[in-house]
């Protein structure tokens, strides 16, 4: 959130330094990431007189006496052609630093310093400056843009400082938000907090405005699907005369990083960064029927948008239809059929309240983020919808660009959530926060923050304002509520007020990491050692993700912790597996145009012991490995699975395993001695035609904390044999549904030199018997004691071809 000093103090009396500003806005919940003067990297400039200005012969310079004020008079020398006597301009006194710029003058190339020096043997003492030296442009201060010297106002003092004349002494606060504070998204939002910080009054922006005749009779708006648009307001705008915007709205624009367009758009994208209500203007002379209707967009329905991209959508998508086509992506983007042109004469401007989530799935879908469709996703409260129109109806006057019609239409669909009474405990409040706050503190901090408090012996009654949100219960009627009243009373009487406590038989131990954590970073380091990525993911998932991957109603992974609060609809799970979170990692890197790649994750799984819950559920570390690409395979994740176990001095072993999201015949479980830990396969065809992937995918969960009992395991030194090892190439033929592990625990049960099985072939067709297959192995053997010679080697072939006959039915294939 970019907070301009110069904007708030509009709305608030800053009494402050900006740098105890920004130890109030900590102290207060707030992180001020930066905090820097606009013109940071200029110094010492003045303004400058021109007393007078002679050229310098075969030159295309003068040299110029120039009055500094108090700084005395001092001979320059210049090259800009609009260097004149009686102009007033920047003057770079000797050691002041600039921008440097290139042949062009407009390019920066970096900062300079100024120092005195001579020009065709003329003395030079400084130097006038052009505003793309001061770091200026045009929607800063104007004339800023111009190839010569900024020239600055008649009343403008020799002397004065030209940074704060130019309003590049302007500080910038750069303040890291919380998810739960949508409200403070907006110059305003901030306004009412440092007022309340500061014990301040909060100076409201002007919302008034004149209505005149209605000019649109039988106007209406439809809203079918309330359920992603709770709120929806047209106000009709006619006589419009789009043109340029004043100064001081184009610099704030700037400040914030946003190009000026016209007074029309200008005003939404205002609104937007003062208020924090997005808006959208439309221009009536496209807008077919009488009609606005907010619906869900049509399968492979089409829309342009501003940005003169086309988009296809579906019915996740809401859309602003008029009496025939789409004319806007609702939360996101304006269509390009209904844009503000030049010949603009009427606007319909809207201000809604969108579902976040519907905005968040729709940016996502359509790899379209906007500065309004990032707004949504945080939240937007109805307080705004209201405020927002009004401010930017009252602009529209201020402005002199059109006149307010009487015609508008405020649609409230019932889906909305309620400004409310709250009640809570001052002992609970206190009891939460260790500390007894005085009852004359809490009311002066609830009625700073607009709260309308009141107090009848411990009960506190407070009045929810409209803009916070993230206070209403939002359909959790029963959810107490006074931890909540709790931070808002501390982060404004002050953290530095709690004293930290010691228990009294507190124990100082010495740090270091576990045997766990050990071996979990020992786990790590090997994988990223063999090319595998550690990627990260929240701790919660959606009931859509147990639906992709198809697990049983009744099954474990379902009986999932819902949280009451979610970040959104997608995260309201707490996870039981982590498989879900690397399938939809490897599909947003298919989309994103990457086919191959290997990560791996190491995070909890929350398993509860009963819904609802009773008691803590059980954290289970686990690993998930998830690799993708036309080059990857089973026998790709197998060996990583060996390379784990190799890592740790074990085996693992590995059983034919069945699972709702993997491929039937090419998923195994994993087993170290005897237990299972884990699993690998192949992610199904049927869910990676539905994520539109285009390579296999393959996946793997490990239990880590079944893994951990073998973490720290002592190596046992094996010297090398002094004799050489013996070869053989063997291949049997088996019933289809024998799986490796099986025979290569038979093989090993029939001799003990085998120090290594590998399969190298696997065949099925011609000259196998149907429903039979063919497994080709190289085992080696090697002699401990002596050499083997090969008649001893011929024998433990033929115990291994009598043991797998034996068990599993296997012949030697001839």
């Amino acid at each position: 959130m970019i907070l301009p000093l110069s904007w708030l103090k509009e709305y608030v009396d800053v009494d402050v330094t900006p740098d105890e500003l920004e130890k109030k806005l900590f102290d207060a919940g707030f992180e001020v990431e930066e905090k820097y003067e606009l013109g940071k990297d200029v110094s010492n400039i003045v303004v400058g007189l021109v007393e007078s200005c002679e050229p310098i012969p075969e030159t295309h310079l003068h040299v110029c006496q120039v009055n500094a004020g108090s700084y005395g008079t001092m001979q320059v020398c210049c090259g800009a052609d609009n260097v004149c006597a009686g102009g007033k301009f920047p003057l770079a006194l000797p050691g002041a630093s600039v921008y440097a710029t290139a042949k062009d003058h407009k390019t920066v190339e970096g900062v300079m310093t100024i120092k005195k020096g001579k020009l065709r043997g003329y003395e030079s003492n400084g130097m006038l400056c052009s505003g793309v030296e001061l770091g200026l442009t045009e929607d800063l201060y104007p004339g800023s843009e111009y190839n010569g010297l900024l020239a600055l106002p008649e009343d403008a003092q020799p002397g004065e400082d030209v940074k704060k004349l130019t309003g590049l002494d302007d500080v910038i606060f750069d303040i890291a938000l919380t998810a739960n504070r949508p409200d403070c998204q907006s110059i305003l939002g901030m306004a009412r907090e440092v007022a309340a910080i500061l014990g301040k009054e909060l100076k409201m922006p002007a919302t008034d405005y004149t209505e005149t005749e209605a000019v649109k009779e039988g106007f209406q708006v439809q809203v079918e699907a309330p359920e992603l648009c709770p709120r929806y307001s047209a106000h009709y705008v006619y006589d419009v005369k789009i043109g340029p915007s004043p100064l001081w709205m184009k610099r704030r624009l700037a400040l914030l990083g946003m190009s000026s367009i016209s007074n029309v758009v200008d005003i939404t994208n205002y609104v937007l960064k003062e208020i924090g209500q997005p808006m959208h203007a439309f221009d009536c002379s496209y807008l077919e029927g009488n009609e606005i209707c907010v619906r869900r967009a049509k399968d492979q329905e089409k829309i342009v948008t501003l940005d003169e991209q086309e988009y296809e959508m579906n019915t996740e998508n809401l859309v602003i239809c008029d009496g025939v086509k789409p004319v806007a992506l609702a939360g996101v983007m304006g269509g390009l059929n209904s844009e503000i042109r030049d010949t603009t004469k009427d606007v319909m401007f809207e201000s809604a309240k969108f579902a976040r989530d519907n905005v968040r799935k729709t940016a996502r879908s359509l790899g379209k983020s906007t500065d309004a469709s990032a707004r949504y996703e945080k939240g937007v409260d109805e307080y705004s919808v209201v405020l927002g129109m009004k401010r930017a109806l009252h602009l529209i006057e201020e402005l002199g660009c059109g006149k307010v019609s009487s015609t508008h239409i405020d649609v409230n669909t019932g889906n909305s959530i309620e400004p409310t009474e709250m009640k809570v405990s001052l002992r609970k409040v206190n009891g939460v926060l260790g500390i007894e706050v005085p009852k004359e503190d809490v009311i002066r901090i609830m009625k700073n923050l607009d709260f309308a408090p009141s107090v009848e012996g411990d009960e506190l009654t407070i009045h929810v304002p409209a803009y916070r949100e993230d206070m209403l219960p939002d359909g959790e009627k029963d959810v107490e509520r006074y931890p909540d009243v709790a931070e808002e009373v501390i982060r404004m009487y002050g953290y530095d007020h709690i004293v930290p406590t010691f228990l009294p038989s507190a124990q100082v131990t010495m740090g270091g990491l576990s045997k766990k954590q050990k071996g979990e970073l020992a786990l790590k380091r090997t994988l990223c050692s063999i090319g595998i990525n550690e990627c990260m993911h929240y701790s919660f998932f959606s009931p859509a993700d147990l639906d992709l991957l198809k697990y049983a109603p009744d099954a474990e992974e379902r009986k999932a912790i819902r949280l009451l609060n979610p970040i959104n609809q997608d995260l309201s799970l707490m996870r039981t597996t982590l498989a879900a979170s690397m399938v939809n990692a490897i599909a947003r890197n298919e989309k994103n145009g990457i086919l191959e790649g290997k990560l791996f994750e190491v995070a909890k799984r929350f398993i509860p012991k009963s819904l609802p819950l009773t008691e803590y559920p059980e954290e289970k570390d686990t690993l998930c490995v998830g690799i993708f690409g036309a080059q990857e395979s089973f026998y790709t994740m197998k060996s990583i699975a060996n390379t784990i176990a190799e890592s740790m001095d074990i085996q693992f072993a590995y059983e034919k395993e069945e699972k709702s999201f993997l491929h039937p015949y090419q998923t195994v479980a994993i087993f170290c001695e005897g237990e299972k830990i884990g699993y690998f396969g192949k992610l199904a065809y049927d869910i990676q035609n539905e994520l539109n992937m285009r390579t296999g995918a393959f996946l793997m969960e490990i239990d880590l904390d079944l893994l951990s009992a073998w973490y720290g395991k002592k190596r046992v030194f094996s010297s090398l044999s002094k004799y050489a090892e013996e070869k053989r190439d063997l291949a049997f033929v088996m019933d289809k549904e024998i799986t490796f592990g099986q025979v290569e625990d038979c093989i090993r049960r029939a001799n003990k030199y085998i120090k290594e099985i590998r399969l190298f072939d696997v065949y099925e067709g011609g000259q196998i018997p149907e429903g039979k297959k063919s497994m080709a192995y190289t085992i080696t053997f090697a002699p401990k004691e002596e050499a083997f010679n090969a008649e001893e080697v011929q024998k433990f072939v033929d115990k291994i071809c009598r043991t797998l006959k034996n068990d599993l039915d296997i012949d030697l294939r001839a």
